[in-house]
């Protein structure tokens, strides 16, 4: 299988490239695809050999989306449409991630795929543009919201409470937000197994969730990254009220997993064995 991947230097298009085995990779970052011009992405589609497309690119700055809304739905919501009517006109299955931020965080229950969609901000207005227009285009897919993406790499909480924790013995962290925290190598692992299944069965189009399990606060991870690290650091737990941001978080960002078990027969990854993982790679697990 060979695949073309938009994405080098992210969280996940490092976990593909590390993941790839025995899958040809041919990957596209911002100096041969620049995800303001959709046009030229669409073209890279339409020259291709790949047996299918991933895309794992994202304008990803939550705050600030909310003062460059029209740059941040050209990356994650016209490009990808671009791609995957170029994917649908080649017969290319297309893989995409999108989010928990498409939902309002309303109430305490696990948002299933189906459930209506009502982005508090502007980045989740916008990855929900790119999610139409993928379904719209046509073409064999999977959308694969996800949530919390962490790794080893780029920018992210746990190396934020990494980083923190070695100075301080004390932290406020927000208690009231409850999500699961989802590894990179889970999202790559997961979207390179779903292209191989759709390239066999396009029938399998469609949109899933895929997020780290347990579900947990925000506090109660850092707590658990801060045990796995040895970093002996005093938790307290405030609302997000006291935390305030340019860009409303939802509260809720549980998210049903069963249709991505039942579909592509992959089960719901434990967060905390990818952790630890993450941890080792980055020298700092607890010996």
């Amino acid at each position: 299988m060979k695949l073309l991947v938009f994405g080098t230097t992210g969280q996940v298009a490092r976990e593909i490239a590390a993941r790839a085995g025995d899958v040809v990779i041919v990957a596209h970052g911002r100096d041969t695809a620049d995800f303001t011009t959709p046009d030229a992405c669409a073209a890279l589609v339409a020259a291709t050999d790949a047996d299918a497309v991933i895309n794992a690119v994202a304008y990803t700055a939550v705050d600030r989306a909310e003062e460059e809304e029209p740059l941040a739905t050209v990356i994650n919501g016209t490009t990808p449409g671009a791609i995957a009517r170029a994917c649908a006109e080649r017969g290319l299955p297309m893989v995409h991630i999108s989010t928990d931020y498409v939902f309002d965080g309303a109430g305490t229950a696990p948002f299933t795929p189906d459930h209506p969609t009502a982005p508090l901000g502007a980045y989740g207005r916008s990855k929900l543009v790119g999610e139409q227009a993928v379904r719209a285009a046509g073409g064999a897919h999977a959308v694969f919201r996800t949530s919390w993406v962490v790794s080893a790499h780029g920018n992210n909480f746990v190396k934020t409470m990494l980083r923190l924790g070695a100075d301080r013995d004390r932290l406020t962290i927000v208690a009231d937000q409850v999500g699961g925290p989802t590894c990179a190598a889970d999202i790559a692992a997961t979207c390179i197994e779903a292209a191989r299944q759709l390239i066999d069965d396009p029938g399998k189009s469609g949109t899933y969730h895929l997020s780290g399990g347990p579900d947990v606060s925000w506090a109660d991870f850092a707590r658990e990254i801060f045990a796995l690290s040895g970093l002996n650091v005093e938790v307290v737990d405030i609302p997000s009220s006291e935390f305030p941001t340019l860009a409303q978080r939802p509260l809720n960002s549980r998210m049903d997993n069963a249709t991505t078990q039942t579909v592509f027969g992959l089960a719901r990854p434990d967060w905390r064995s990818g952790l630890t993982d993450i941890l080792k790679d980055l020298g700092a697990l607890k010996k």
